[in-house]
């Protein structure tokens, strides 16, 4: 697929400057470094500056006395333009506002710190992702993912120690048993199934009303990609599918998931759901769909922009799949 890397979060191109992780003097140096800026996070939002189309991933100097509430030594994001990149967590804090939104589905909820003065706010990345660069997008994805990642890995997994930050933040060490944990991310398939002229879309309980998508699920060990679009099809909506393709991928920090686009030819059309699995599923044709996506069908919301299933069926109705 030509345009693959164009899907949200990914096709930056950031240099991750691996070889800086080990290197204590080089990353005292670089925390020191007047050029050096850190990407801050609450409770998984982002810190952004600006409004609307302007609205920019903030990089705050590494002396800014926020700093100061992070919960933990920062994690290494790579180079931009020749400068260290880190990230800063301060879940820690608790806001005077109402915070009841913040984790909901569709978080539209902001937050300002006392200590940052102008118009920076946090933000729930979905809400916000496809007005940022592919730069700040990728910058924020990792940071979500990483720093959310060492929130729920803090214990060996060998033997329940306490586990010790290494490596920048990308490893973790039981000094315990000298386990050795590596970030997690989980492989999921999700797939544009089509038959003809028709794409199936299904939603999951919980989604705002009408909103339909395409169908994604884990891949299990042992199963190659291609195997878990058939076998996900058929356990939530009953369909058999034969042709399968990769399209493209996204890394989607929610919590850390690496989503794999396939293109699924469904061998055929009559649905039996599960309901443990989805709340409904049903054919659309091409032209309900491109309705769909310019607000003139009622009753059926499109994936959100900025998502693969987003990425995937504008592509396919406009035949650029190859």
């Amino acid at each position: 697929m030509q345009n693959a890397e164009r899907v949200t979060f990914g096709g930056s191109g950031l240099d991750r400057a691996a070889e800086l992780r080990g290197d204590i003097p080089a990353l005292a140096a670089a925390m020191a470094d007047a050029h050096t800026r850190t990407v801050l996070l609450w409770q998984g939002k982002a810190l952004l500056t600006g409004d609307g189309a302007e609205r920019q991933l903030a990089r705050l100097p590494m002396d800014h006395p926020v700093l100061k509430e992070a919960d933990a030594p920062p994690v290494l994001l790579g180079r931009e333009d020749g400068a260290v990149r880190f990230a800063h967590d301060i879940s820690g804090w608790v806001p005077q506002d109402d915070i009841t939104d913040v984790g909901a589905f569709v978080d539209t909820s902001e937050q300002r710190h006392p200590s940052l003065s102008g118009d920076y706010r946090f933000a729930e990345l979905r809400t916000v992702m496809t007005t940022l660069t592919p730069r700040d997008a990728e910058l924020a994805a990792t940071a979500k993912a990483i720093l959310g990642w060492h929130k729920t890995h803090g214990f060996c997994a060998r033997c329940g120690a306490q586990s010790d930050v290494t490596q920048a933040g990308w490893q973790r060490v039981c000094q315990t048993c000298g386990g050795h944990h590596f970030p997690r991310t989980d492989p999921v398939v999700i797939m544009l199934i089509t038959r003809g002229n028709k794409v199936l879309l299904g939603r999951s309980p919980g989604w705002p009303d009408g909103m339909y998508s395409c169908l994604a699920g884990f891949v299990e060990p042992g199963e190659t990609i291609e195997a878990a679009v058939r076998r996900e099809v058929l356990e939530e909506a009953g369909v058999r599918i034969g042709d399968v393709r990769y399209l493209s991928s996204q890394p989607w920090p929610f919590p850390a998931s690496l989503m794999f686009g396939c293109h699924g030819i469904a061998l055929t059309d009559e649905i039996t759901i599960d309901p443990a699995e989805i709340e409904d599923a049903l054919w659309v044709s091409r032209e309900d769909v491109m309705d769909a996506l310019a607000g003139r069908r009622d009753g059926l919301l499109p994936a959100r922009k900025g998502a693969i299933a987003h990425f995937l069926l504008r592509n396919w109705l406009a035949d650029t799949l190859d």
